[in-house]
């Protein structure tokens, strides 16, 4: 009876322990994580706005040579022992060079997304050959106008004779100077063995083909253009405002190398296959802006008989001056022809070219080997000539624009 009272004037609760408080943070999970997130761009903002890259992020390989030793004993005889006088000396035997391996770089296209895959040390790999192997020389290439360097055979002048006469394609000039004119440039080439054939076989002769130094034998298919007599120009990949973000493969040429540098990659690119009849830009919006860097390129490529084509995507290009000055071949680009990839816009394009054609005389317009240009292409120019216009080779539409 005492127990049931105690209980029931008891407070109601007073017998129940009493909950232990949980260990609150002030923040929340999610606010640790953007906390740490934060952190991290401040850090990397930093690390990128402070530290010096001269390239820009592009790739790079390092590899350790070792000097060998120098040793005064004399080679072994076949068949016998060497005995070297003194002290006697353990030596290992040098170890055999391994070929060079099959590499793939994937370039990716920061404006389109676009990826192509370029291989690079691949074409000696298949041969047997050493991977630094220089490519060979094409079919139809005359001997006198080529030099050897480091990298293997690059175009010179030899008497009288040029790359951009020599190999300039055949054309009516006398015609082509009483008449319209038009050239088209067809881009890109080389990366892409399909494409690159399409365009060699579907597209007319005097449509001029400009070849990247990439892929796995930029020669081979270059060498096939010239059978077909279609005129060819070599891309030279340059820097553009949004490098490495929008990188144009490997030995491109940088505004922040020194005029030695870039010479030494243009010379791996002239490399690549012979025939050409010009340069022309890779991108390159930065590159081809920046007089310093830009002028020694244009100067080497008028000394060893070139002309230089400028695709006209660079409003602030010095190009034309720098060629002036150096008394070279030089054009450019008017209008790109497959800006938006539908065959209405290119039918608009083309007619646009052909205006710029009548009302100066000459117009140049550049495309990439996408299957609707090439087919666009092929048909504008079958009926070109009844409506009196010329289509001519680049090398034809660039002097008509000198003399006139």
């Amino acid at each position: 009876m005492t127990e049931t009272a105690d209980d029931l004037s008891a407070p109601l609760g007073q017998d129940k322990p009493r909950r232990k408080r949980r260990l609150r943070l002030p923040f929340t999970a999610m606010q640790l994580l953007a906390a740490l997130l934060g952190l991290f761009l401040v850090t990397f903002a930093g690390f990128a706005t402070f530290n010096k890259d001269p390239l820009g992020g592009e790739p790079m390989t390092r590899i350790a040579i070792r000097e060998p030793k120098a040793t005064d004993e004399k080679p072994a005889v076949s068949g016998q022992e060497s005995k070297p006088e003194g002290k006697h000396e353990t030596r290992e035997a040098p170890k055999q060079a391994a070929p060079g391996e099959q590499k793939t770089v994937t370039m990716i296209d920061g404006s389109t997304g676009a990826r192509h895959d370029v291989v690079i040390g691949a074409d000696a790999a298949d041969k047997g050959e050493a991977a630094s192997a220089p490519p060979p020389v094409m079919a139809g290439i005359d001997p006198k106008l080529l030099e050897k360097s480091r990298y293997g055979m690059i175009p010179v002048v030899a008497g009288d004779l040029k790359p951009f006469n020599v190999y300039a394609a055949d054309a009516d000039r006398a015609k082509a100077a009483k008449m319209p004119v038009v050239a088209i440039v067809i881009g890109g080439l080389g990366v892409g063995a399909a494409k690159t054939t399409d365009a060699i076989m579907k597209l007319p002769p005097a449509v001029t083909l400009a070849f990247t130094p990439y892929g796995a034998d930029p020669g081979k298919l270059a060498e096939r253009a010239r059978a077909q007599r279609h005129e060819i120009f070599l891309q030279i990949p340059m820097e553009p405002y949004d490098f490495p973000d929008n990188d144009p493969g490997p030995q491109t040429l940088l505004t922040s190398l020194s005029p030695d540098q870039n010479m030494d990659r243009l010379y791996w690119h002239l490399s690549r296959m012979q025939g050409y009849a010009g340069l022309a830009n890779f991108m390159g919006a930065r590159f081809i802006a920046t007089e310093p860097a830009m002028q020694p390129i244009i100067r080497e490529a008028a000394k060893r008989g070139l002309g230089f084509f400028d695709d006209g995507s660079s409003p602030r290009s010095i190009a034309p001056q720098a060629a002036a000055s150096a008394s070279m071949p030089f054009g450019k680009g008017d209008i790109a022809i497959d800006v938006v990839p539908t065959p209405t816009e290119i039918d608009r394009a083309l007619n646009k070219l052909e205006s710029t054609a009548r009302e100066r005389g000459v117009a140049v317009g550049t495309a990439s080997a996408l299957p609707v240009s090439i087919e666009r292409v092929s048909a504008w120019t079958k009926t070109l000539g009844d409506r009196g216009i010329l289509l001519v080779p680049l090398t034809t539409a660039m002097l008509k624009s000198k003399s006139s």
